[in-house]
């Protein structure tokens, strides 16, 4: 099933994970995070972008929209 984004096309049977959903900057070294522990540290490290698969977003927010426009089609 494809679902098409402004970012492009992503094929979901081919989606592996949901996660990282965060790249942080944690003092020079770049790591992939969960939202959970986003929420929890964002304060002390510098967010580089959100990740879900290839796509980008700039907020926490924009990316919950896509997370719910995803699950419809897989419910």
């Amino acid at each position: 099933m494809i679902y098409k984004t402004s970012e492009g096309d992503v094929e979901l049977s081919k989606l592996t994970r949901l996660y990282p959903a965060v790249v942080v900057d944690m003092q020079g070294e770049i790591a992939e995070m969960s939202l959970e522990w986003m929420d929890l540290y964002g304060d002390k490290i510098k967010l580089v972008h959100k990740v879900r698969t290839v796509l980008t977003f700039e907020t926490k927010d924009a990316l919950m929209v896509e997370i719910q426009e995803v699950a419809k089609y897989l419910k």
